[in-house]
């Protein structure tokens, strides 16, 4: 039985050997040789194509921070306790692949768009658009930090709002350009108070009017919280919600979240010009435009509550 298995293995080598012969043979009657240096370049080129891209997104994070990872050899910049730029870098996010909402409920199906959604209401009528989240978000910080005589912002016709006078049960009323207080109730404090406030602000005000109110920065001294905003009807803003450093290059990155048109939810969103970086994107600008998914920023429109 051993010798018929020994005899069987030799048979079947010689028969291996005998195909090898004959394809090389066939080859080189057809005038073709093996190009190994192209197969080698090929191999690497499909490679590389399967090599998985540096995750930036660990799923399971339930904040900016722990959702959003800074690429290799970047850190996050350091920020202050209870800072503004801590609120924003620990806005809690709804659960990983959740759709934008409308404010009526339909899903903005604009996944290019975005890549994480800020789980905060925004109510159920159009009126938290770009630059309303952003004072939205100003305007929840303060709050929670209990700085109410800080919460203010200007209508469109220059009209000041201050949230102090409005908990002494100051309302506002509008007769055309003209705005006014009128005492309506008793002075209160609730949140329900504060988001009343902050509905009257979206509707009076906008982007022309919040572009005049902050101050204008260098893009080489951006902050988290800072601004790109451009006044109109329309116009567009987004915000800077988070930053990261290379400490040996000095090279900055940044990350924006943005509401739109018609109202919804707050997005965090990609860097739709450079795929390796995405969502964050990179100081080093030599160019005069920001191009995010939905505008066209300039250096020059980047600025700062003051």
């Amino acid at each position: 039985m051993k010798k018929i298995l020994n005899i069987t293995l030799k048979c079947l080598m010689v028969s291996i050997l005998a195909t090898q012969l004959l394809a090389c043979t066939n080859v080189q009657l057809q005038g073709e040789v093996p190009n190994t240096e192209d197969q080698e370049i090929k191999a690497d080129e499909i490679l590389e194509t399967q090599l998985p891209m540096q995750s930036l997104v660990e799923e399971e994070g339930g904040i900016i921070e722990t959702r959003i990872l800074p690429p290799l050899d970047f850190q996050r910049v350091t920020v202050a306790e209870g800072s503004y730029a801590e609120y924003l870098r620990t806005l809690p996010l709804k659960p990983h692949g959740s759709p934008a909402l409308y404010y009526n409920g339909a899903e903005k199906n604009k996944r290019n768009i975005y890549m994480a959604v800020v789980d905060m209401e925004i109510g159920d009528r159009d009126l938290q658009q770009c630059a309303d989240a952003i004072m939205r978000l100003r305007g929840e910080y303060l709050y929670e930090l209990g700085a109410y005589d800080k919460i203010h912002f200007n209508f469109t016709n220059g009209f000041r709002v201050d949230y102090s006078k409005w908990m002494e049960g100051y309302r506002i009323v509008v007769e055309g350009n003209q705005s006014f207080w009128v005492k309506r109730t008793e002075p209160s404090n609730t949140y329900q108070d504060f988001r009343r406030y902050m509905d009257i602000i979206f509707a009076y005000a906008g982007t022309i009017s919040l572009e005049k109110e902050l101050i204008s920065v260098d893009l080489s001294e951006m902050e988290i919280g800072d601004v790109f905003i451009q006044g109109g009807s329309p116009g567009h803003a987004v915000v800077v919600v988070d930053m990261a450093v290379n400490e040996s290059t000095g090279e900055k990155l940044f990350l924006l979240a943005q509401s739109y048109m018609p109202a919804q939810e707050t997005q965090i969103l990609v860097n739709s010009m450079d795929r390796d970086l995405t969502p964050w994107y990179s100081l080093n600008l030599e160019e005069e435009t920001i191009f995010t998914p939905e505008w066209t920023f300039k250096r020059s429109d980047l600025k700062r509550f003051p």
